[in-house]
Parts: C-alpha cells; structure tokens; sequence
C-alpha cells in the first residue's frame, strides 16, 4: 500500500499526501443537535479548534455547518468530516444522501467515511461509491468508520489505497491493537471517538494517578496517550473550559513508562459501542 499518512514534526497533526493536515484534537458533536451545536462548533473554532466531526445518523450536519459559518472561520482553514449513513449505502440512496449533506454543511466536507461496514458481500460495492463521490469533487478524502481488521484490508484493497483513515472507538479501556497495527500497515489515520469511554476512562485508578503526578486532569491524560500515538480524538463538549483543556493536550508528553502502564489497561471488553450489527466482527 502507498503510504498516505505521516505525521508532521510538531505532532499537532498527520498528513495526507504530505498536504493536508488533520489536527489530532477535534470535536465530537454527537449528540449535539440544533443551537447547541452550533453554538459548540463556533466556540471550538474560536478556541482555536480545526478538526469538526458530524455524520448524517446525528441528525446535525446543518447546525455544525451553520457554526462553521458563524465562527467566520476560512472554512479552507477547518478539516470537516461527515459519514455516510448506514441506511444510505445502496445505489441511489448513497448519491442522494451525499448530496443532501453537502447542502446541509455548506459545501464539501473534507473527510467522507463510511459511518458502519456493510455485510462483507456488500463492501467492494459500497468502497466503489465512495471513490465516485471523491471523484465527483464530493470530498477532499474519503475512508472508513467502525471497519475491523478484514474489512479494513478488503475495503483498502479495493481502494486501491485511497482511504486515509478509519474511525475507531479507541480509549484506553478498550484494546484496539490489532486494528491499529493494521492501520499502519495500510497507510491509514486512525480517528478515536468516544476516547475518554464516556468518562470511564478518567474513573480508573491508573489514570488518576499519573493526572496527579503530572497536575493535570485525568481527561487530558487520556487524550495525550490517543494522540502520542499518532491517533486523532475527538471529544464532545459543550464547555468552553473542557474544550480548551482538550486542545492543552499538545502541550506536554507522557514518558515512555506511561504509556506503557496506560495500554496495559486496554481489554476486548472496554467497548462502549456496540450495536448488534457488529456481533461476532469485532477483532479481540
């Protein structure tokens, strides 16, 4: 596979194609719907966020464009990324609903995913309309959400190497091993949504004491183990404090010893997300 992806000198982001840079903070809007998105995506623009993640299944790709707008940011100046709808992959459905979502936020996002894998027999399929979008000028890049190992390798395959990223829940509860040492392999960006496990992650006794040794929140802790990877996160919130600690991350390191005592937590059963579509696919 070619290799896409790199990271830049400074760790604020990856590059795709040695251009584009994908900021490893962003932020999540689900389940933000209406004003309240908007009112966050303006605010984490103004704090100096660029990294905005929405997907047609939350019902807010509007509002997160609407507070793209607001900000008044270049929006050449903000990475945007969407997904596809599950229910939107057949012919037709997957064209129209592209279109729609670009009507919705205002243009083109940067980022179209996939939102979840379809059935194996399906995938090729579904990868060949995705690259028609990217085609049709629809997206900047395109890759994948939710896809474990098998299926990152076949879409990949049929690809021909054009997907940049696969969209993970990714924390330090779950151990995500296999598919980030598969993303490696095929050259593409790993994104870590629900990275702090829905506030578990910040409970553990682990985390807590490495945030005391190094005064900081257990919360930026766990975003500095994702993005010291090289792993993109992208926490939701609505406080401008959180979001401002949330973008601090970048500002320190954790030592080698950490990390290591950090990825020793990880588990197959650390899953927050798991819908019944996905029963028995998961790698573990």
């Amino acid at each position: 596979m070619n290799q896409l992806v790199t990271f830049d000198n400074s760790l604020k982001g990856v590059l795709v194609n040695s251009q584009s840079l994908i900021p490893l903070i962003g932020l999540g809007t689900y389940p933000l719907v209406g004003g309240e998105a908007t009112a966050a995506v303006q605010m984490a623009l103004e704090l100096g966020c660029r990294h905005i993640d929405t997907a047609q299944m939350y019902g807010n790709e509007r509002p997160v464009g609407a507070g793209i707008k607001a900000s008044g940011m270049p929006r050449s100046d903000v990475f945007l990324v969407t997904k596809v709808d599950p229910g939107n992959l057949s012919a037709g459905r997957f064209e129209a609903s592209v279109k729609r979502s670009i009507d919705d936020l205002g243009g083109p996002p940067d980022l179209l995913l996939v939102h979840w894998p379809p059935h194996a027999s399906e995938v090729d399929a579904v990868i060949d309309r995705l690259i028609a979008a990217k085609e049709d000028g629809q997206s900047k890049f395109i890759g994948i959400s939710n896809h474990p190992v098998a299926m990152m390798r076949q879409a990949q395959i049929r690809a021909a190497g054009q997907l940049v990223c696969n969209q993970v829940e990714f924390h330090p509860l779950l151990g995500q091993g296999k598919v980030y040492a598969a993303a490696q392999e095929l050259g593409m960006q790993l994104t870590a949504y629900s990275p702090l496990a829905r506030g578990a992650a910040m409970r553990n006794a682990v985390i807590q004491g490495i945030s005391e040794r190094h005064g900081r929140p257990a919360s930026e802790i766990v975003l500095r183990w994702i993005v010291q990877q090289g792993v993109a996160a992208i926490p939701m919130s609505r406080k401008r404090e959180n979001i401002r600690s949330n973008l601090s991350v970048l500002s320190f390191a954790l030592t080698e010893a950490e990390m290591a005592e950090i990825s020793r937590l990880g588990t197959p059963e650390g899953r927050t997300i798991n819908p019944a579509r996905m029963s028995g696919l998961w790698d573990r």
